[in-house]
């Protein structure tokens, strides 16, 4: 058996970061991604996001791959929402994804952080915040994030 404790924050953008995740319907969308983690075994600390993202906390069992959970959750949500009177002008999620591991002992802070993404993003805009994270994780931004 493994064992292991590893926090993943993942981001997600929508196409062409496009404002398409009506924030007032966004509650079903946290709870089937939730869905999903759960059926990969996984356990989630704390989902949110705005407009053009969304960030998910969250650890994965170890016989999952990161990459296949991320796509399970792109892909099932990008079908669901497409059919979904909430969500009329999703057209999907934007190429890659973002993720970076952290300590279990950063969960509280890093729960606070994706809580209060409303609040922090009067601040700073998702293209500012993504720079920041990839910088703050010593790596080179994708560009892909930005087109």
């Amino acid at each position: 058996m493994a064992y292991t404790q590893i926090l993943y924050h993942i981001i997600l953008r929508t196409k062409r970061s496009e404002l398409s995740i009506a924030q007032k319907n966004v509650s079903s969308l946290y709870k089937y991604s939730w869905g999903v983690l759960k059926n990969k075994k996984g356990k989630l600390y704390r989902i949110n996001g705005m407009e053009d993202h969304i960030h998910i906390l969250c650890d994965l069992h170890p016989s999952f791959a990161l990459a296949d959970l991320v796509k399970s959750i792109k892909v099932s949500t990008s079908l669901w929402m497409k059919q979904s009177p909430d969500f009329p002008f999703f057209s999907g999620w934007g190429e890659g994804y973002a993720a970076f591991t952290y300590s279990f002992k950063n969960k509280d802070v890093l729960i606070n952080y994706v809580k209060n993404q409303q609040e922090h993003h009067k601040k700073e805009n998702t293209h500012n915040e993504l720079l920041r994270i990839w910088n703050e994780n010593g790596m080179e931004p994708d560009a892909r994030y930005f087109s």
